[in-house]
């Protein structure tokens, strides 16, 4: 059960642009992409600065298609979406006072992606930090504590939460001390996502019950992108724009969007408007080394999307 309803006329061309994405890109294998495409008709419910209740919002129905949208993928950034909202609910709820380095730090994990301020947010988040081994009594009380943004998703009932997990640091070079234990001796407690699980969240952003109205707000200043090529950074090796989905739109769309990559994945959770177009929703994860170093695959799919979406009418 997913919280949108899947449509025939989308199934249709969402099948057609991955079976034109793979003839395109051979070294895309068929298990190597999930994705999961929302479009907003008619009256649009989203962006609206929280006009709706959540009730109304929820209950209001949308349609997608999704490919493989319940495969748990690695998220690299991804990732660092769900501790915005996490956080979001703490400050929300007084669990956390705000603070000029806990704001900044929320601003530099998304604006800039930046794996230094992430630590901080989960440090804040869940009273752990990092450091040396742990024996056994601390650890599971740090472990413990360490899983409480999963909790916090667990809480919400939605079933596309029931399979993800969002409880580790983002790295530059990998985790050391109790952060690797943590990871399990095979990665296996590494973050997990899936696409559906993505869709819904930014959903509750864009449409303004994420938290709060005003929060969610704030968020979506937080996740807008320009897509002026002057206005984007010079000097990082990934700026979220090129090689992601805000590269294949035309320079009139609006984008609000969280990418993430590393050696073996490059991923992006992105909402979308385009004049005279329905906006719409769309997420996509790519695995393989191959892939995740191709800057082409992700602006090709975006701009095939933005040609069905445009030709909705």
């Amino acid at each position: 059960m997913v919280f949108f309803s899947k449509d025939e006329q989308l199934e249709h061309l969402g099948s057609d642009i991955l079976e034109v994405t793979w003839a395109k890109f051979p070294t895309l294998a068929r298990n190597q992409v999930a994705l999961t495409w929302i479009v907003y008709d008619p009256p649009v419910l989203v962006n609206t600065g929280g006009a709706l209740t959540p009730d109304v919002f929820w209950n209001h129905p949308v349609r997608g298609f999704t490919y493989r949208g319940v495969e748990r993928i690695y998220p690299a950034s991804i990732v660092k979406l769900f501790y915005l909202v996490a956080v979001q609910e703490w400050l929300e709820s007084g669990m956390l006072q705000t603070s000029t380095e806990l704001e900044r730090a929320i601003r530099d994990m998304i604006v800039d992606s930046s794996n230094d301020a992430t630590s901080l947010v989960i440090d804040v988040l869940t009273g752990t930090t990092s450091g040396p081994e742990l024996p056994p009594g601390p650890f599971e009380t740090w472990k413990l504590q360490r899983n409480l943004v999963n909790r916090y998703y667990q809480s919400l009932g939605w079933p596309e939460m029931e399979t993800i997990n969002v409880c580790q640091k983002t790295w530059c070079d990998g985790p050391y001390g109790r952060e690797r234990a943590f990871y399990g001796q095979l990665f296996e407690n590494r973050n997990m996502l899936t696409t559906n699980a993505t869709a819904r969240l930014l959903h509750s952003i864009v449409g303004g019950v994420a938290v709060s109205a005003g929060r969610s707000q704030g968020m979506m200043s937080l996740l807008k992108r320009s897509l002026n090529p002057e206005d984007l950074p010079k000097d990082v090796e990934e700026d979220q724009i090129t090689g992601f989905l805000g590269a294949g739109l035309p320079q009139t769309a609006q984008i609000w969007s969280k990418a993430g990559w590393t050696s073996q994945v490059r991923h992006d959770a992105a909402y979308i408007e385009i004049p005279n177009s329905r906006p719409y929703l769309l997420v996509v994860f790519t695995e393989g080394k191959a892939n995740a170093k191709n800057r082409d695959i992700l602006p090709f799919i975006s701009q095939l999307f933005a040609q069905a979406v445009t030709n909705l009418g």
